[in-house]
């Protein structure tokens, strides 16, 4: 019987979950827990951590889970390279379901960095207006460069005071318009656009935004994760399990 272990927390998690479901296949949507309000889903849902590679593996066997698919978010590394990591060591077959990262087009003014350490480092220099677009989880990196007036757009608002001096937070969920995201860097004076390269649709409005309004985005690389199958959609990977689907999914 196949029992599948999703991996979630993204658009592509939610399409995946519907297509699973439609399917008629035992299924548990796994979420890390960092939203406060993750959305219902079609089958089973779980909420937290698995407490590294060996509680995962544990997991799997106490779960009868014989399908593990990785359709966390691009940054989400330690949860992808645990799971490569406990598939492996489980037998358990393992794939990702990976969004295509976002390519620099006529008129992008970015600057590639390694990681977020890179990207705090880059913005040393006179105070500037920064839309800082990278979630709550790193935040904290940049009170390094406490010189900068920055706007950040979370999921959940703050639960305590941010550790950036001057800080202006707005509160929305995804996907966003280029419209949208370009009158709301002209209301707060962005100067430059620090993101990560999550690529998909739902939040890319900030990149077209940035181009339309000529802004500098500090772009900041994906993770390296160990090598492992991957798709690019919904129905690549449900060919995977053996259940061609006709729903599609980005």
């Amino acid at each position: 019987m196949t029992r599948i272990l999703l991996l979630g927390g993204t658009t592509e998690a939610n399409l995946m979950a519907q297509a699973i479901a439609a399917a008629g296949l035992s299924g548990v949507y796994s979420y890390a827990g960092r939203t406060e309000a993750p959305m219902g889903q079609p089958i089973h849902m779980r909420v937290g951590g698995f407490g590294g590679i060996s509680k995962l593996q544990d997991y799997l066997a106490a779960e009868a889970i014989t399908h593990v698919i990785d359709a966390t978010h691009p940054f989400a590394a330690r949860m992808s390279r645990n799971a490569v990591a406990a598939c492996a060591a489980a037998g358990v077959p393992l794939i990702a379901l990976e969004r295509a990262p976002w390519q620099a087009s006529e008129g992008d003014r970015w600057t590639h960095l390694a990681d977020l350490g890179a990207a705090v480092a880059a913005l040393a220099g006179p105070p500037r207006r920064v839309f800082l677009a990278i979630g709550r989880q790193h935040v904290d990196a940049f009170a390094a460069q406490p010189q900068h007036h920055y706007l950040l757009r979370l999921v959940d608002a703050p639960t305590g005071p941010l550790p950036l001096p001057q800080a202006d937070v707005v509160v929305a969920r995804g996907p966003f318009t280029v419209a949208a995201d370009t009158a709301l860097m002209q209301d707060h004076g962005i100067e430059i656009v620090v993101a990560k390269n999550a690529g998909g649709k739902g939040a890319v409005a900030k990149i077209a935004a940035a181009r339309a309004l000529g802004l500098p985005v500090l772009m900041i690389d994906r993770p390296i994760i160990p090598m492992r199958a991957a798709a690019r959609s919904v129905a690549a990977v449900m060919a995977w399990l053996g259940h061609p689907t006709t729903l599609r999914g980005e």
